[in-house]
């Protein structure tokens, strides 16, 4: 796995149009709950483009499938954050859209209410291998493990990017869904991926294993490097089947837990493309979770904020 400054970053993955609710307290069942209201850019996978242009990867690709609804809109905050967006516009399905509730508490834990719409359709007839050309670095969204269409885009985009020699990472991205794929098929999946950057949970769930240390010391057995997201905990870092580094979260007053683990992908990656070791890495993207728990949405600020 080998990657050096000056080559692009390509993430493939869901541009969502994210609809947060932040309410504090439980929710009022058949009622009204007070909350605040507000329409924001999201997906994974773009979320993760952005932060990576803002940690200060100059060249960011994204492919991405939208509805002609929210094509335009979508499109102009990507680039006003960097992210050069090559976007298909579906003509049947409108752009993905996902509910967060977001409790505003001490842990800003957010649960999210999810449709994927055009998202689900990206597919192998939006992948040219000359998608590849001038990048040193492919990021796949774990969302595209989740739809028959996304999931078979996956071994092409894999394929590809090994005979052109460009490292690749993925996101497991949800938990829930997850459990619905299944580990085995998960990690026949993503076999050949050199960089596996699970949630805490979604590492135990791939192992059965209680903690997430020892989880990514396994999921290591499988993929060569794991960095194992842990929230207010930080980060573990584990190859070859043992722990080798633990970094500690930076301090942070949450607001919104929306986006903290792609900030942290993002950030990581953009590192690694930097020249970071992945001790480094996983360290700058601890500080990019902490900025990100304390905004509202899952991007990092426009250069205009």
């Amino acid at each position: 796995m080998t990657a050096g400054p000056g080559g692009a970053l390509l993430v493939v993955g869901d541009v969502i149009t994210d609809v947060v609710a932040r309410h504090r307290g439980p929710l009022a069942a058949g009622t009204d709950t007070a909350a605040s209201i507000r329409r924001l850019p999201g997906g994974a996978g773009a979320n993760v483009a952005c932060w990576a242009a803002y940690g200060g990867c100059g060249d960011v690709r994204l492919l991405g499938r939208v509805g002609a609804d929210a094509a335009v809109w979508h499109e102009g905050e990507l680039v006003a954050r960097g992210v050069r967006p090559l976007l298909v516009v579906d003509a049947e399905a409108p752009t993905g859209t996902v509910v967060c509730l977001v409790d505003t508490g001490d842990s800003a834990e957010r649960t999210l209410l999810t449709d994927g719409g055009a998202s689900l359709r990206l597919g192998t007839g939006d992948w040219s291998d000359r998608l590849l050309d001038g990048v040193a670095w492919l990021h796949l969204s774990g969302y595209l493990l989740f739809s028959e269409p996304s999931r078979a885009l996956v071994p092409v985009a894999l394929a590809a990017a090994r005979a052109r020699g460009v490292p690749v990472s993925l996101d497991p991205a949800s938990a829930g869904f997850l459990a619905g794929l299944g580990v085995e098929r998960f990690l026949d999946l993503v076999a050949g991926v050199d960089v596996l950057l699970p949630s805490r949970d979604e590492a135990c769930l791939l192992t059965g294993l209680p903690d997430p240390a020892d989880a990514a010391a396994e999921l290591s057995r499988h993929v060569p490097l794991v960095v194992a997201k842990q929230g207010a905990e930080g980060a573990v870092v584990a190859r070859s089947g043992a722990v080798c580094a633990r970094v500690p979260a930076a301090p942070a007053s949450p607001r919104d837990s929306t986006g903290a683990g792609d900030a942290f992908t993002g950030v990581f990656l953009a590192s690694l493309l930097a020249g970071a070791g992945a001790e480094q890495a996983a360290t700058a993207g601890c500080r990019a979770g902490a900025r990100a728990v304390e905004r509202v949405g899952g991007r990092p600020p426009r250069a205009t904020d």
